[in-house]
Formats: C-alpha cells, sequence, structure tokens
C-alpha cells in the first residue's frame, strides 16, 4: 500500500507548482493526475479498514467515500486527485504537477479482458456490481475522483466487473470516469445503452459516444459485455421489433468498430417470454432482470433459490444461449411488506448473502448505494437497494 499523503491545509491564494521531469528513451504509458477544484477549508475522513488480500493492484490511500468530505468557505485552492489519465508518449518529458494540499502517485494499470459471452461472468460466487455515477443522496455528478474510489472499493469487496446503464458523454461523465476507473484497478465493465421515453431516437446518441470512447486507446479491453436497454419493453419506452431492429444496427456498429464482445438487452422474464421470437436472433445472451422481492411468497431466505429457478427458465428462452442475471438485489427498506417479502437490513443482508451464494457468479448484484434521490415506488423500496458494505 502507498504511503498515506502528507496534506497541508493552505490559505486562499495562488500558489505555483514546480514540475517534475522524466526522460524517457522508449514508449511509455505515463499517468498524470487530473485537476479536480474543491473550495478551501477542512476535510474530515473518517477511518476505513482495507484488507489487502491481492498485491495485483493498487490501493489509493487515504481511501475516501464519495460523499465524506465536508466542504466549508468558498475561496478556491487546488487538488489534485488520484484520478489517472494515460498519455502515450514516444520520446517526451511528461511534467506532473503536486500541490500544496495533497501529494501526487504513480500507477499502474492492470490488464483487463473483455468480449462476448465466453467472457461474461464468474467462476467464483461473486460477478458484478450495478453502479451510476450519481451522487446518493442528491443526484448530483460524482467527479472522477470520487468515481475512482467508489470503483476501488468494489474492487476490493471482490467484484470482477461493473453493470453500468447509460453511455451518453452528458450522463455525468460515466462512461469516461467509470472506464477510467475500471481501468485503473482491473475491472471490467458491462456498458449500458440507456432507452428511455423518448425512446430509441433519444438513445441513438449514445452509441455515437460509446464508439467515440471505445476507439480511444484500448477502451474496448474493459469491455465486458453491452446492454442495449434495460427493461424498455417492459417500460413500453419500446416494442420488441423496434429493440431487435436497434440491437441489429448497435452490433453492426461496434463490430465495424473493432468491438469483438457480444450484445443483449435486459428485461424482466416476463417480457422475455412475450419477446423471444423478435429477441433471440439478435443477442448475444439473455440478459435478465430477476427480483425476488417482488414475489409476494419469497422469503429472504429463499432469495437465492428463486433467482436461480428463474435463470434456469431463462436459460431455455433461445436456443444455444445463455441467460445472465444482469440485475438482483434486495431492499434494505420497504415502507410495506410485499406478502411475506419485506425490506429490513436484517432481510437484505440474508438475501444477499443467498443470492451470492446460489447465483453470485452469473448475477450483477443491484446496487452499489441507496439512491435517496429516487421516487420511493412500490412498496416505498425504491430508494433502498445499497449494498456494498454487505460484501
Amino acid at each position: 500500500m502507498p504511503t498515506p499523503y502528507a496534506t497541508t491545509i493552505a490559505s486562499p491564494g495562488t500558489y505555483t507548482i514546480p514540475a517534475t521531469t522524466i526522460t524517457l528513451t522508449a514508449e511509455t504509458t505515463v499517468w498524470t493526475p487530473s485537476e479536480t477544484t474543491y473550495p478551501a477549508g477542512t476535510y474530515t475522513q473518517p477511518e476505513v479498514v482495507v484488507t489487502v488480500t491481492d498485491v495485483n493492484y493498487v490501493v489509493y490511500c487515504p481511501f475516501a467515500t464519495s460523499t465524506s468530505a465536508a466542504v466549508s468557505s468558498s475561496a478556491p485552492v487546488v487538488y489534485v486527485s488520484t484520478t489517472p489519465v494515460a498519455t502515450s508518449v514516444a520520446s517526451a518529458t511528461s511534467a506532473v504537477a503536486v500541490s500544496t494540499v495533497a501529494s501526487s502517485t504513480t500507477s499502474s494499470s492492470t490488464s483487463v479482458s473483455g468480449g462476448g459471452e465466453g467472457s461474461l461472468g464468474a467462476s467464483g460466487d461473486q460477478w458484478a456490481m450495478c453502479y451510476t455515477p450519481y451522487n446518493p443522496t442528491t443526484g448530483d455528478c460524482l467527479s472522477a475522483a470520487e468515481v475512482l474510489v467508489d470503483v476501488t472499493l468494489i474492487k476490493t469487496k471482490g467484484f470482477k466487473a461493473i453493470r453500468m446503464y447509460s453511455s451518453s458523454e452528458g450522463d455525468c461523465s460515466g462512461l469516461e470516469n467509470i472506464g477510467a476507473a475500471a481501468k485503473a484497478v482491473g475491472l471490467n465493465i458491462i456498458v449500458g445503452i440507456w432507452i428511455g421515453s423518448t425512446g430509441i431516437s433519444g438513445a441513438s446518441e449514445q452509441v455515437s459516444d460509446l464508439l467515440a470512447w471505445g476507439n480511444t486507446g484500448s477502451n474496448w479491453d474493459l469491455v465486458e459485455g453491452a446492454l442495449v436497454g434495460n427493461e424498455a419493453i417492459a417500460s413500453k419506452y419500446v416494442t420488441a421489433s423496434e429493440l431487435a431492429s436497434f440491437i441489429s444496427s448497435v452490433k453492426s456498429q461496434l463490430s465495424s468498430a473493432g468491438y469483438k464482445g457480444g450484445v443483449s438487452t435486459t428485461e424482466p422474464l416476463d417480457s422475455w417470454q412475450a419477446s423471444t421470437s423478435e429477441l433471440c436472433d439478435v443477442v448475444d445472451w439473455v440478459g435478465v432482470n430477476l427480483h425476488a422481492f417482488f414475489n409476494a411468497d419469497c422469503e429472504p431466505s429463499n432469495a437465492g433459490p428463486f433467482v436461480l429457478s428463474e435463470l434456469t427458465i431463462a436459460d431455455g428462452l433461445c436456443t444455444g444461449k445463455t441467460a445472465w442475471n444482469m440485475e438482483t438485489g434486495w431492499p434494505s427498506y420497504s415502507s410495506s411488506c410485499n406478502g411475506v417479502a419485506c425490506g429490513t437490513a436484517a432481510d437484505q443482508a440474508t438475501a444477499i448473502a443467498s443470492i451470492k451464494n446460489t447465483v453470485g457468479g452469473r448475477a450483477a448484484i443491484f446496487s452499489y448505494s441507496n439512491d435517496l434521490w429516487k421516487a420511493a415506488g412500490d412498496f416505498g423500496c425504491e430508494q433502498s437497494w445499497g449494498c456494498i458494505d454487505l460484501f
């Protein structure tokens, strides 16, 4: 683990930061920090214990949560974050800035490999964590540095991949920031193209954004799979035929751009059962969202077996194509129970353990954090699915 940064609280003003010159004799990837501006003030970081079991990735110290810093005062100072930005150079000098508030650290990237159904899932009991780059309280955009902290925690918790929902450049720079963080710590990502109330016309721009990102450096190597839409049929944003046509178009564009992985969509099981004739021919696997909490007869201790039974049904929907659970979890709070399914912290812990032990290697767990900015929704549970602390 690197030595924790020496920290100095600076007074408001202008500071000249000397450059560090590095002479390179061969083409080298140099990691340089990106800048984030914070107001002057005192930042209190709660203690976090991190157990390191793998020496093949970088742990950033001090280890913060994305919402831990309390900010006071309005005068600006400069803070250089630990978010690495890769710059390939053949023969040049590189200036690495070090501010008076925090010092920089060197980092190395960890090789990850994406591509196709064969690379989906994990051999153990943990595969993917669902993640969005939003402040869990306000819904505002997280900074690149805050995303890096979250993604590093996902890595230390034993996950192999991150499931995303959108590829829009305007959506908190999620693809850029999550992708850079995943590359830094050695995680794959499952990219998403969000289809909302504006339908396919509103989603098309995300394809261009995804292509531009993928063609930068070796970003396609990070991508374990691509999902076009999340419950778009169930939400009545598109018909099955419209979605199938869009998936075919996206697959063609991604393939032409050099992406070698698989493409699918994800829907609840009943939407899939009603849409196999349209979707099976255009997807590379069956992506299905399976939430045991919404079955009124499912107790938390039976969440894993319930999800497995649903996955088994989904496995038989498209001949020769495996089903993967792209969203599953249990809420820690609900204003009312759904039959025997209740949202409490104890029930969430029981359900998540059951899911992990039964189908964890085929499941994307929902979700990294609570989303207090969402509407409460059915049973008053939609804000309360965060569960990273259970791993």
